[in-house]
């Protein structure tokens, strides 16, 4: 796959110039390919967050009709079982950073994981999805993630800059799945 992709264009799902940006950097002069962001309106899938990210690829592709990647970022809570997962937006929109931190209360386990899932189409549909994964684990999410106790406005929600506070992983130079933290 990476072969067939060198020298090509991918579009890169977002309509944010600063993901694009950030992700080009991360990225490096050595990355094989172009990557030009595309503001795509893509259903809102439900699932296990691999499950999300292939469908979302796989529309994208279809609607590009050619090479996409796409990013999607978790947040899990170990005790409940792994939610809010990619639902994390609504989430957050819904019961605010405050609401969100009050559904461990009763919960002796405060630990949680974020999870940033690429995936990589070259736009051919016999060819499959490619998912590269940075996961970062905290084992008391308050205590490492304060903002979950704190102000953290709509606009945030899904943008680099709430990635950065949480440090979620994004793809690295190097591996393409590393953990690397950005700031906004």
């Amino acid at each position: 796959m990476a072969a067939s992709l060198s020298g090509k264009k991918i579009v890169f799902v977002t309509g944010n110039a600063k993901k694009l940006e950030e992700v080009i950097q991360i990225l490096g002069d050595k990355f094989p390919c172009t990557l030009v962001a595309q503001k795509i309106d893509l259903p809102e899938y439900q699932g296990e967050p691999d499950e999300i990210s292939i469908r979302k690829c796989q529309e994208a592709a279809r609607q590009v009709q050619g090479p996409v990647l796409v990013e999607d970022t978790c947040l899990c809570f170990n005790a409940l079982g792994g939610l809010p997962g990619p639902y994390i937006k609504w989430f957050l929109e819904k019961l605010k950073p405050e609401g969100l931190h009050q559904l461990l209360a009763g919960f002796q386990d405060k630990s949680a994981y974020a999870l940033c899932t690429f995936a990589l189409s070259t736009g051919d549909p016999s060819e499959p999805v490619r998912l590269f994964r940075g996961r970062t684990s905290a084992l008391d999410a308050q205590a490492q993630w304060p903002w979950l106790t704190g102000p953290v406005t709509p606009r945030h929600v899904g943008s680099s800059r709430t990635r950065a506070r949480t440090h979620v992983p994004c793809i690295s130079r190097r591996t393409l799945n590393h953990c690397a933290t950005r700031e906004a």
